[in-house]
């Protein structure tokens, strides 16, 4: 059985720093990106929740992880704005 796996776009304002990620468990990770203790997202205050697909393997999420990290700035917040207009960090609408 394949585990869902999950590929999702952060920001720290609307429109500011974006990040893209990959994960196999996204509440947790979110929960870890929250805690701010390193790397890019501590840096940059990146924890909001902007945007997230879910995938049926680690494969696929990879594979659309290279895929939106290659586009441009201009087609993330595409992707933001078709999931999220208003910019909310979708993260309490995980049921957490």
């Amino acid at each position: 059985m394949q585990e869902k796996s999950y590929t999702y776009i952060l920001f720290n304002k609307p429109h500011g720093t974006l990040y893209t990620g990959v994960t196999s468990n996204l509440i947790k990770r979110m929960q870890e990106h929250k805690s701010l203790t390193s790397g890019f997202t501590a840096k940059y205050n990146v924890t909001q929740l902007g945007y997230f697909e879910e995938h049926t393997s680690v494969v696929d999420a990879i594979e659309r992880e290279k895929k939106i990290k290659g586009g441009s700035r201009k087609k993330k917040i595409a992707l933001i704005e078709s999931m999220n207009p208003q910019w909310k960090d979708l993260f309490s609408e995980l049921g957490v």
